[in-house]
């Protein structure tokens, strides 16, 4: 059947944002179909999380965050729409498919599930206990809070050779776990480890257990060929950190497609599930390379055999979606028309589309102290609210701890639960920007299963990130939401940089972090489903 809400139904819409799914979208919108990509966290997916790509054919030397942003910009250009949205269902149906999302049902005549994979615990005594407390699954999000501290990184891949040499820059020492007698992956990147002067290299090594109070202070490995057994002991004081780089697990989003034993989907030539009309492309999926260049390859095969597909279903409904002209936001005396010194003209464009959804306009109040970081701020918001008339600010000048800081308010004065302390550049742009949309209103579609009603009593979240962690939006996202729509529920971001105190009160090696009241914390991502979950088993603990 196809839908009615003929403005929602797309050709192909792409589940994930990482390169497989940019990639088939630049492919597709180019074909001149339309095409969604739908990505609940950040657009550019784990690669992103790399400082250094260096063997992507043509490319010399970038980041995996400008590569995939340039992917991004193509697949847009071409006509590729984007939503910032978490896929809670599909529907499989013929010849019209339903997506369900956290913003609401979209329809198309086929999916590409390209989800990636998220890092797979090891499983040994401590990992779960100790998470955010000295260990740690991302480099380039926790390295810095290790520096001049013994690190062990566990695993003999790609990504354990590449990041041993990352976290030198921090580390007093790094020592490398692995299973094997060498590591997997190309030689060239191996040797760049093994020869390092900082790193040592402890094959056929297993990691058993880790102790300690409120950070790790001992760890107990063996040799599984000899059984010698390694036991480390921190000096008095002092801590240090273990690293997993153990591989990955897929994220599926549905389980009716075939899958093999570690959870992987299964798929043809063509990058076809066991589903009509569903493919699968890139780490998501079942194959012996898990590269960046692996997954630009699959979003191709799979978007020109959804290009058929999708014409095939044009021809057999008699119904062609509909590209959308180009959004032309109207012009205002507010509305700068090119690049500013802070945000791109790409990135104006995106805030207007935002501002001018807003239902109500907000105040921003600046609590700022004499350091650097406060006239940061202040430039910072003052070039925001210069780009439409819904943003006025103003500016107190205090002394306490929690400066610098922006609260969100309503015209009224009375504060929305929202604040974010420093500035919310890098990774958290996006997010504050999604915050005002949600404290002004409408904001996100909220899941009417969710139980928002168990919440009660007074909720503080501090939520403790850096700016150049991917993985800590999701859960800024998700705490702004509720606490947008709860009066009782406050939201208050921290950039770590800023503000170690909180560091050290909560013994923070790892973030996100999220702390309840001032009393109990967690670590790692979540979206709003996991989040109140968290919050109704804790409020009262």
């Amino acid at each position: 059947m196809i839908p009615q809400q003929l403005e929602h139904l797309y050709d192909v819409i792409v589940v994930g944002a990482g390169p497989a799914g940019l990639t088939a979208a630049l492919y597709l919108a180019r074909a001149r179909y339309r095409v969604l990509v739908v990505e609940k966290d950040h657009f550019g997916g784990q690669i992103t999380i790399t400082a250094e790509v260096v063997n992507y054919p043509g490319v010399a030397n970038t980041s995996g965050a400008a590569l995939t942003e340039t992917m991004r910009q193509q697949a847009e250009h071409f006509g590729a729409e984007f939503l910032l949205a978490e896929v809670e269902d599909i529907i499989d149906g013929q010849p019209v498919k339903t997506v369900k999302t956290s913003r609401g049902e979209r329809y198309a005549y086929g999916i590409l599930l390209a989800t990636g994979a998220h890092p797979r615990r090891v499983g040994f005594e401590g990992e779960a206990e100790f998470q955010g407390h000295g260990v740690a699954y991302c480099a380039t999000c926790d390295g810095e809070f290790f520096t001049g501290k013994e690190v062990f990184v566990i695993g003999g891949g790609y990504a354990a050779a590449e990041e041993s040499v990352f976290l030198t820059k921090y580390a007093s020492h790094v020592t490398v776990m692995m299973r094997g007698d060498g590591f997997s992956c190309a030689p060239a990147v191996a040797e760049a480890a093994m020869s390092h002067e900082k790193i040592t290299v402890m094959p056929h090594m297993q990691i058993d257990e880790v102790h300690g109070d409120t950070a790790l202070r001992s760890l107990r490995a063996h040799n599984n060929q000899t059984g010698e057994v390694l036991e480390y002991q921190a000096k008095d004081g002092d801590t240090f950190g273990v690293f997993v780089f153990a591989g990955y697990e897929p994220e599926v989003v549905v389980d009716f497609v075939e899958q093999d034993a570690q959870g992987y989907i299964v798929t043809d030539q063509n990058q076809q599930t066991n589903v009509e009309g569903i493919f699968a492309a890139g780490d998501v999926c079942v194959k012996p390379l898990r590269q960046v260049v692996t997954a630009v390859g699959d979003g191709a095969l799979a978007a020109a055999a959804l290009e058929r597909y999708a014409a095939a279903m044009q021809r057999k409904t008699g119904v062609q979606p509909k590209i959308p002209d180009a959004p032309k936001p109207e012009p205002t005396a507010q509305m700068p028309q090119q690049e500013s010194e802070l945000f791109s003209a790409e990135m104006i464009a995106q805030m207007q589309t935002v501002f001018g959804r807003m239902a109500q306009p907000l105040h921003l109040v600046l609590r700022l102290d004499e350091r650097p970081v406060s006239e940061e701020l202040q430039h910072y918001m003052q070039a925001l609210c210069e780009l439409t008339d819904r943003l006025t600010m103003e500016v107190q000048r205090v002394t306490d701890a929690d400066a610098p800081c922006v609260r969100v308010c309503k015209t009224d004065g009375n504060w929305t639960g929202l604040a974010f302390h420093g500035v919310p550049g890098g990774h958290e742009f996006t997010s504050f920007v999604l915050g005002l949309y949600n404290a002004a209103g409408p904001g996100q579609a909220i899941d009417p299963d969710l139980a928002l009603d168990a919440l009660h009593g007074s909720i503080d979240m501090k939520i403790l990130v850096s700016l150049s962690c991917t993985m800590c939006p999701e859960l800024v996202t998700a705490a702004q939401r509720l606490a947008a729509e709860l009066p009782n529920v406050t939201a208050e971001v921290y950039d770590l940089n800023h503000f170690s105190h909180l560091r050290d009160q909560h013994n923070v090696m790892s973030v996100p972090c999220l702390v309840l009241n001032d009393t109990h914390t967690t670590f790692g991502k979540k979206n709003i489903r996991q989040l109140l979950d968290w919050l109704v088993e804790h409020q009262d603990a």
